[in-house]
């Protein structure tokens, strides 16, 4: 229970990459907030599974990830109930698949709200307190995607790269604080996101199915098997020891080899 003390904050995390972050830091003694939407008894056993896996606090915030000021009051909300944010985790996201001159500005504008602005509003707001405490965890999901681009994605690629840029330059200005910031970058996770991109992709590229999955999303992955939430968490657990001190402003792949080529 090496996080016993520490408070984690993760965006996005009813479902789940976010929620298996969140469970991921509760297992090793962290108190947490999770962040998103869904059916309030559901979120409700979800909190008091963490708790009993942490002995300590599990708290819901229904924050809007396209609205700074709500995003402000969370933070502050985790800092007075919970303690922290010791970690905090940008996973909130969402994704549309169209061709670039059929995509609609609403979309792009929600994408790169919610994937990409939100951990800058985020981090602004729990930095000081990391500071205040001379430690803290700063963790981004990112995606292959922040490294390669896809067809028909244009927001989603755009909003990764940025998020990457945005992760490193923050490193560097809490490097001295005792603070890492980092990003994971998964390939193809079965998560609800990706389960709702296949109808788009399926229309987009006149494919099936069975097509999407095999021909497009696993053919990028040379196990030719799907990244598990738990994996990824997994890897965000290990950036939160002391071991991992020294790593910072890194882009960390977690795809099954996509990106090797």
């Amino acid at each position: 229970m090496f996080l016993k003390g520490k408070t984690a904050l993760v965006t996005g995390s009813t479902s789940g990459i976010g929620f298996a972050y969140a469970s991921a830091f509760a297992s090793a003694g962290a108190s947490v907030m999770i962040n998103g939407f869904g059916d309030p008894d559901a979120i409700a056993r979800q909190c008091a599974a963490l708790g009993e896996a942490s002995g300590a606090r599990a708290l819901h915030d229904n924050a809007d990830m396209t609205d700074p000021g709500a995003i402000a009051a969370m933070v502050a909300r985790c800092h007075a109930e919970l303690g922290g944010p010791d970690i905090v985790v940008n996973n909130a996201g969402i994704q549309h698949v169209a061709p670039l001159v059929e995509f609609p500005a609403d979309k792009w504008d929600a994408i790169i709200a919610i994937n990409l602005t939100s951990a800058f509003h985020v981090m602004r707001a729990a930095v000081p307190h990391m500071r205040s405490a001379g430690w803290g965890r700063i963790i981004s999901t990112a995606s292959a995607h922040s490294l390669v681009a896809s067809p028909n994605k244009s927001a989603y690629v755009a909003a990764k790269h940025g998020l990457v840029g945005l992760t490193k330059t923050v490193a560097l200005e809490v490097a001295a604080d005792g603070i890492t910031a980092n990003c994971i970058s998964p390939g193809y996770v079965w998560t609800p996101l990706v389960e709702n991109q296949i109808p788009d992709t399926m229309k987009a590229r006149g494919l099936t199915r069975d097509e999407v999955i095999n021909d497009v999303l696993l053919s990028a992955q040379p196990t030719k098997k799907f990244v598990t939430p738990e994996q990824v968490a997994a890897f965000a657990l290990f950036l939160c020891r002391d071991e991992a001190a020294s790593i910072t402003g890194a882009n960390l792949s977690v795809d099954g080899g996509w990106t090797a080529a």
